[in-house]
C-alpha cells in the first residue's frame, strides 16, 4: 500500500493516527512539528493547512487530509477485514460512528481552549476561569461515558475497537488520573499492550500509549 505522511506531535491528537496505522499495519512517514513553536517544519505544515493542525496527513497523491476521525475512518476503509471497527451493516455500527464523534465534537474542544486560554480571553482571572471551566466539561463529558458502557471490557462489547484506542489517548491528558471513568482509564493498559505485539510499518516506533503533559 502507499505510504502516508503523518505531521504529528508527541503527546497531542496525531497520537491516535499513529496508533491506528500502527494497528492495522499501515506504513507512514512521520514528521514531528510543535505548530505553537517556529521552524521549517511548522513551515511546511502551514504550507498544507493554514490552521497548523496536527495531525495533519498527505497522502501518496498530495491529496491533504485533517480531522482525526475522517483519517480513521480513511484508514479504516483501506483494511476492510479488520476487526477495529464494525463493519457497515453490523448492529453495532451506530454506537461505534456516535461515541467516535462523540470524542471530537465535547472532548477535544476542550483542550483547544483551555491549553491556550489567553487566545480566547485576556484578563488573567479569567483565563483560569475559562480553563477550570473546561476541566469541568471533560469530567462531565468521561461521567457520561463511564455510565453508557455496556457489557465487556470495551466500549463495543468483547472485541478492541478504535473506539478504545481513542479513549486510551484521552484519557493521558488533562486531568488524567482523576478522570471519572475507570473503565476507560483501563484500556490504556490493554490498548497499549495491543500496539506493542501488533507488527510495527516503522520498527523505530514507540509501541505503548504514553502520559502527556497535556
Amino acid at each position: 500500500m502507499a505510504m502516508v505522511t503523518i505531521y504529528g506531535c508527541k503527546g497531542c491528537g496525531s497520537t491516535l493516527v499513529e496508533a491506528v496505522c500502527e494497528l492495522l499495519g499501515e506504513e507512514y512517514e512521520r514528521i514531528e512539528v510543535a505548530p505553537w513553536e517556529s521552524g521549517p517544519a511548522v513551515e511546511s505544515l502551514r504550507a498544507l493547512n493554514p490552521l497548523l493542525q496536527v495531525p495533519t496527513v498527505v497522502l501518496e497523491d498530495g491529496t491533504v487530509m485533517t480531522e482525526s476521525v475522517a483519517i480513521v475512518l480513511w484508514l479504516l476503509e483501506r483494511h476492510p477485514d479488520t476487526d477495529l471497527a464494525p463493519p457497515p451493516g453490523d448492529p453495532r455500527r451506530a454506537a461505534f460512528l456516535r461515541q467516535l464523534v462523540f470524542f471530537p465534537a465535547a472532548i477535544y474542544p476542550m483542550y483547544t481552549v483551555g491549553d491556550f486560554p489567553d487566545r480566547w480571553v485576556k484578563d488573567k482571572a479569567a483565563q483560569r476561569e475559562l480553563k477550570e471551566a473546561t476541566v469541568q466539561r471533560v469530567l462531565s463529558c468521561w461521567r457520561a461515558i463511564e455510565a453508557g458502557f455496556g457489557q465487556g471490557p470495551f466500549f463495543l462489547g468483547e472485541r478492541m475497537t478504535v473506539l478504545d484506542v481513542y479513549a486510551a489517548v484521552l484519557t493521558r491528558w488533562r486531568p488524567g488520573s482523576t478522570l471519572p471513568c475507570s473503565r476507560a482509564g483501563a484500556l490504556v493498559g490493554i490498548a497499549s499492550a495491543r500496539w506493542r505485539r501488533a507488527p510495527s510499518p516503522r520498527p523505530s516506533a514507540p509501541r505503548p500509549i504514553r502520559a502527556s503533559p497535556r
